[in-house]
């Protein structure tokens, strides 16, 4: 893809109608008190129904957590910077994805809404039950997979937000330089988030040249 226009001020309008316009944004806060009541009470649901003892749970936890990255860097590669052909494919592509590219400091779009949000949850949900259920015989082992798995959304979805809104803290200059590259320079490049490992072993990676000679006060304005 190649953006020629990016805003950092302003917001994209996605729909005509002001009422579906509203359903594309949201704040932190939102997803926060839906999803974060929901992974503890899964993670104490399968404690205490399942009997996992806290080792597993937090194992499974972990490299849920660990798969979301991966997860996070194929989706943001090759579904949202999917080169569509059709006007209904460039249509969903501007919907999910491009739009925040145009406006990627508008904060209301930073998160996930709701609706979407769920819908796509309810699908991961079922799906590690359905492989933990053909794996084990039953679905705890997935619910507590995809508890983590949500864990790492959030952390990437925070992350990512941050990124778009404040200043970097020293120790994280060089992950938040990682993703401006992404935005300002090398739309075809950088497409993890919360983590650059993917992005080195998939050999995306910005070179050095490319991540040391630019100067990032000509891209964001931070």
């Amino acid at each position: 893809m190649n953006y020629k226009t990016i805003n950092n001020k302003g917001q994209a309008k996605i729909f005509k109608s002001p009422f579906l316009e509203r359903l594309t944004k949201t704040r932190p806060f939102v997803i926060y008190t839906m999803y974060i009541p929901l992974v503890t009470f899964l993670v104490f649901y399968g404690y205490f129904e399942w009997h996992y003892p806290p080792e597993t749970i937090l194992i499974l936890m972990l490299t849920a957590m660990v798969f979301w990255t991966l997860v996070e860097y194929l989706t943001h590669r090759f579904l949202f910077h999917f080169e569509a052909k059709t006007e209904i494919g460039k249509r969903l592509v501007y919907i999910f994805h491009e739009n925040h590219h145009e406006y990627p400091r508008d904060k209301s779009r930073l998160f996930m809404p709701p609706i979407p949000s769920i819908l796509i949850a309810i699908l991961y949900l079922s799906f590690f039950a359905l492989i933990s259920v053909v794996l084990t015989g039953e679905p705890g082992y997935g619910v507590i997979f995809f508890s983590g798995f949500i864990l790492g959304y959030l952390i990437y979805v925070s992350m990512h937000f941050a990124i778009h809104a404040y200043a970097p803290p020293k120790y994280l200059k060089a992950l938040w330089r990682h993703h401006h590259l992404h935005h300002y320079k090398y739309p075809d490049k950088a497409f993890g988030v919360s983590s650059a490992f993917w992005d080195v072993f998939f050999r995306t990676s910005p070179s050095k040249e490319q991540f040391n000679n630019e100067n990032p006060k000509k891209e964001e304005k931070i």
